[in-house]
């Protein structure tokens, strides 16, 4: 049995406990919030016998917790993660796992001073239809694209119109299009094609400080990459993988649920599998069986491709100017 607190009483917290409680391994035992009121009323919605906090402090120090899942803001990852695991705690933090590859890195080098798994909460890279795309990759041929689109307008940008600025939109906590769904594009070509050559990265800026939406594109020795992500505006395109003999075609790359090849002949073939609805299972499956392993990080989510992905997006937000009060500490 795995004993998980949490920080973050949101909705993607919430999904990932109901997915979790779907392991047999999995138990919660522990809430941070910041208010007494918010954590109780968390809490309540789970059918598990759970301590709140409300001093981080005494949260990272109790004994009923084995490992700790993170979905504060993104200027809080790193600071929450290494604390943790300073105290023995294993971490599985939502993506982007930090500001900026110096975080990441401190990260890295607490986990392994600590012997704990510390994992990023990419989902999508432990979907069966990602793996089936990986398993089936080789029938397009040569791969020379690789193309992903997210655009999905955020209901907090109707908020910003009218003169709220929420969390989505503050850069002084690492936010903005490109950290919180430009990812879903950019990881997966990590997972599959590795470090890109070099990248081009172009962004439209909101006056808040943040990009709205943007893309890039990335070239690799023989192939080119091209991502765009919005939260301003929505795209209904799927996503692609071109190859010289055919594309896969992605319905969506955070959540793919419809995989098809289409070879160059005019065939073709459904490589779609079976998945759980709720798709944070698998991440939480991986998290736990990596601490079952004694690792200090996952043999999917690694350390070398959630430190390739922050370097990107390090470098995108560099050159559209986008710094975040965390890269200057």
């Amino acid at each position: 049995m795995v004993r998980f607190g949490v920080i973050g009483t949101n909705w993607i917290t919430e999904s990932f406990i109901q997915a979790a409680m779907e392991i047999e391994d999995f138990q919660l035992t522990a809430v941070y919030s910041r208010t007494m009121e918010k954590a109780e009323q968390f809490a309540s919605k789970f059918n598990e016998s759970t301590t709140i906090f409300t001093d981080l402090q005494s949260f990272f120090e109790n004994d009923m917790m084995d490992a700790v899942y993170i979905a504060s803001p993104n200027a809080l990852h790193a600071e929450q993660a290494i604390l943790a695991m300073e105290h023995g705690k294993h971490v599985i933090v939502e993506k982007p796992m930090a500001s900026n590859t110096r975080e990441v890195k401190e990260m890295f080098d607490t986990a392994k001073a600590n012997n704990v798994v510390l994992m990023e909460a990419l989902k999508t890279t432990f979907l069966p239809n990602f793996q089936s795309i990986q398993d089936n990759l080789h029938k397009i041929g040569t791969v020379r694209r690789y193309f992903s689109s997210f655009c999905q307008y955020s209901s907090r940008y109707d908020a910003y119109k009218d003169g709220t600025l929420l969390n989505a939109f503050k850069p002084e906590l690492s936010n903005g299009s490109l950290m919180d769904i430009g990812i879903y594009c950019i990881y997966p070509m990590v997972a599959l094609f590795g470090e890109p050559k070099r990248l081009y990265a172009n962004a439209y800026m909101l006056e808040s400080g943040v990009d709205g939406q943007g893309s890039v594109m990335f070239d690799y020795d023989e192939m080119n990459g091209a991502v765009m992500y919005s939260k301003i505006t929505n795209s209904y395109l799927q996503s692609e993988i071109q190859g010289e003999h055919g594309s896969i075609l992605i319905n969506k790359i955070s959540r793919p649920t419809k995989v098809e090849i289409h070879y160059k002949d005019g065939t073709v073939e459904d490589i779609t599998r079976p998945q759980k609805e709720n798709s944070m299972y698998y991440e939480a499956k991986g998290f736990i069986d990596a601490i079952h392993a004694g690792q200090n990080e996952s043999s999917v989510n690694t350390f070398e491709k959630s430190y390739t992905t922050a370097a990107i997006l390090e470098e995108a937000r560099k050159q559209f100017g986008l710094t975040f009060p965390a890269d200057t500490k």
